[in-house]
C-alpha cells in the first residue's frame, strides 16, 4: 500500500510552486513602474520621472529660480556647463512611504563682488526669517538627522566661501556665495523634507 502525503492547507505542495508565486507577485510589482524620460535638443536626459507603487524620483535638469523662492541677483546669468562637467541646474523630487526630499538649484555667475551679493541676499532671504551668514570651504546643504531642533545652524568656520540660510530644517532657503576670478558664483537652493527623520 502507498501512502501519499497531502500538501497542509494554506502551503505550497513544492518549491517551484513558492517560487512561480514570487516571480508573480515580482512581476506586478514591476509591472506597476513606470520610467519617462524627457530629452532636450542635443539627445541629453533633460527630466526623467520613476514612478513606483512605494514613491517615486523625478529629475528635471532645466530648474526654474522661482522654484526657489529666492530672486536672481539682477545682471547675474546661469553659469555654463564645462565641457563633460555637471549641470548647472537641477530640480530633485523624492518621495515614498512617508518621506520626502525637494532639492533645487541653480549655479549662476556675477560681476559683482561676494559682499555686494551678501548684502542683497541677506535682505532678499529675511521674509524667510533670521538669516544665518556661515563661512565654509565648501557647500553644506545637509540636515542632521540627530538634532532634535529645526532651526537652522552652521557648521564650523572653516573658508572663506559663504552661506546665507534662512527658514527652517525642513525648510531651508540657501544662498552659496564664492569669490570668483572676474567677481562670483553663487547658487540658490531651496531644500523641503518632510515625513520622517531618515532623509
Amino acid at each position: 500500500m502507498r501512502i501519499t502525503r497531502r500538501p497542509e492547507a494554506g502551503r505550497f505542495p513544492n518549491r517551484w510552486g513558492m517560487t512561480g508565486a514570487l516571480v508573480l507577485v515580482l512581476w506586478s510589482l514591476l509591472s506597476a513602474c513606470s520610467i519617462n524620460v524627457k530629452k532636450d535638443d542635443s539627445g541629453q536626459d533633460k527630466k526623467v520621472d520613476i514612478n513606483t507603487p512605494f514613491g517615486g524620483i523625478h529629475v528635471d535638469k532645466s530648474a526654474d529660480a522661482r522654484d526657489t523662492g529666492i530672486p536672481v541677483y539682477p545682471g547675474a546669468w546661469v553659469r555654463e556647463k564645462a565641457g563633460g562637467g555637471d549641470d548647472k541646474s537641477a530640480n530633485v523630487d523624492i518621495s515614498g512611504m512617508g518621506y520626502g526630499l525637494k532639492v533645487v538649484a541653480i549655479d549662476y555667475e556675477s560681476a559683482a563682488t561676494p559682499s555686494a551679493l551678501v548684502a542683497y541676499y541677506k535682505t532678499a532671504l529675511k521674509k524667510y526669517g533670521d538669516v544665518l551668514e556661515c563661512h565654509t570651504s565648501d557647500a553644506n546643504y545637509e540636515r542632521d538627522s540627530k538634532s532634535m531642533s529645526n532651526e537652522l545652524s552652521c557648521g564650523p568656520d572653516t573658508g572663506r566661501n559663504i552661506e546665507l540660510k534662512a527658514g527652517s530644517r525642513d525648510n531651508q532657503h540657501i544662498v552659496a556665495i564664492k569669490p570668483a576670478d572676474k567677481g562670483s558664483e553663487f547658487t540658490l537652493v531651496y531644500v523641503e523634507t518632510h515625513g520622517k527623520d531618515t532623509i
